[in-house]
């Protein structure tokens, strides 16, 4: 079994995290303690397994810090008695894995194994995914609008056709998109688009 020897706990409540600590120190875990996401971004660590307070928007903020950096790490969310569609909002959002607290350090670090079994399939996919919204996200609506026309295999004429603009016009916004994206050719935009889950 693979161990873990780092674990990124961000948790608000000081008593939790101490107790969380205190726990998987006979595990011969390192945990290393925030007490928020900022916190975290201020000392990036080079490598764990992040057990997150999971709250509104947590998730989300930890990916994008993740995608700011370029790299990842598993999520495993955890709350007091959380509900099922909490826990399948959190995965969806991008945990690896829900634990409910109060949790025993052997069901704790379970649950670190499966994460980091799951992590190198998972993991490299989301962050790629999400980089890749975070440039489509830079694109006015005209120029997604493109981009969709493009990844479709439209000519500029059809995809003017479409949008009732000139084909010149479409080949503004096209070179526009481009430049946003810091895609070099048409393939590398409709790659990112992919990524990006704009497209099936």
């Amino acid at each position: 079994m693979e161990r873990i020897s780092n674990l990124i706990l961000i948790d608000g409540d000081t008593r939790r995290r101490a107790a969380i600590s205190h726990a998987l120190a006979t595990n011969q875990i390192h945990v290393e303690p925030f007490e928020n996401i900022s916190e975290l971004g201020a000392a990036w660590p080079s490598s764990g397994v992040v057990l997150l307070h999971e709250q509104a928007g947590a998730i989300s903020s930890l990916i994008e810090q993740m995608a700011r950096h370029g790299e990842w790490f598993p999520i495993i969310a955890f709350s007091e008695y959380p509900s099922p569609p909490r826990i399948v909002q959190a995965v969806l959002d991008g945990a690896i894995d829900y634990v409910g607290w109060p949790i025993t350090a052997e069901e704790l670090n379970a649950s670190l194994q499966r994460a980091i079994r799951r992590t190198d399939a998972f993991g490299h996919a989301k962050l790629r995914e999400v980089m890749a919204r975070a440039r489509i996200d830079r694109l006015s609506r005209r120029e997604r609008e493109v981009l969709g026309g493009v990844a479709s295999g439209l000519s500029n004429r059809l995809i003017g056709e479409r949008l009732s603009i000139s084909p010149r016009t479409v080949e503004i916004h096209r070179a526009n998109m481009l430049t946003k994206l810091g895609a070099s050719h048409t393939s590398d935009a409709i790659r990112i688009a992919i990524e990006a889950a704009l497209i099936k």
